[in-house]
C-alpha cells in the first residue's frame, strides 16, 4: 500500500526499540502482515505467525525463545524469555498518541515480544502510567506517512483481519 518512516526512541526507550531494531535488522518482520486492524484505534503487526496471513493463530506469537539483542543505549546483552517476551520498560512517559509505536502484550507483565501497534486514534487509556491494566510503553513515531496507517485502519475487514493480506515487504533501517 506504501512506505512510511518512523522514528524509533533508542534515547528514552532503550530497551524496547533495541529489540524492535533488532528483530528488524534480522528479517524477522519481512514478509509478515497485519493482523489486526481497527479504525480510529489502531493497526498491529508483527506476529510470525501472519506469514500465513489466514493462520488461526494469528496475534499469538513472538520472537525465537531465549534469543538476544544488545540494548543499544547501554550496550548489555539482553536475553529474550523462554516464551519469546521481554521486560517491561515503564520509563519514559510518551503517552499513546496518533501515529506512535508501542509495545502490544497480553496484559501480564513482561509479555511483549515482536508484536507492536500503531495508534490511529489517542489511546492514553494505554499508557503504561495511566489508571487502569494496560500498560503499552511507546516506542516510536511515524515522522513520514501517516496518512498510509490511516489507510490501513480503515480497509475491509473480518473480526478485524483485513481481507485483502497487507505485507510488509521489509523494515529499512537508516
Amino acid at each position: 500500500m506504501g512506505t512510511f518512516v518512523a522514528e524509533i526512541f533508542v534515547d528514552s526507550m532503550p530497551l524496547t526499540a533495541s529489540n524492535f531494531l533488532d528483530l528488524a535488522r534480522t528479517g524477522f518482520y519481512d514478509g509478515l502482515h497485519f493482523h489486526r486492524v481497527i479504525p480510529g484505534f489502531m493497526d498491529q503487526f508483527g506476529c510470525p505467525f501472519t506469514r500465513d496471513p489466514l493462520s488461526p493463530r494469528a496475534g499469538t506469537g513472538g520472537p525465537p525463545p531465549g534469543s538476544t539483542f544488545v540494548n543499544l543505549a547501554t550496550g548489555e546483552s539482553i536475553r529474550r524469555s523462554a516464551d519469546g517476551t521481554i521486560p517491561d520498560e515503564h520509563t519514559a512517559r510518551i503517552s499513546n498518541a496518533p501515529g506512535t509505536l508501542s509495545m502490544a502484550n497480553t496484559g501480564r507483565k513482561d509479555s511483549g515480544g515482536s508484536q507492536f501497534f500503531i495508534n490511529v486514534g489517542q489511546n492514553a487509556f494505554l499508557d503504561w502510567f495511566s489508571p487502569g491494566r494496560s500498560q503499552h510503553p511507546v516506542f516510536g513515531k511515524v515522522v513520514q506517512g501517516y496518512d498510509l496507517i490511516v489507510r490501513i485502519s480503515k480497509v475491509p475487514t473480518q473480526a478485524d483481519r483485513p481481507l485483502e493480506p497487507i505485507t510488509v515487504q521489509s523494515i529499512v533501517i537508516t
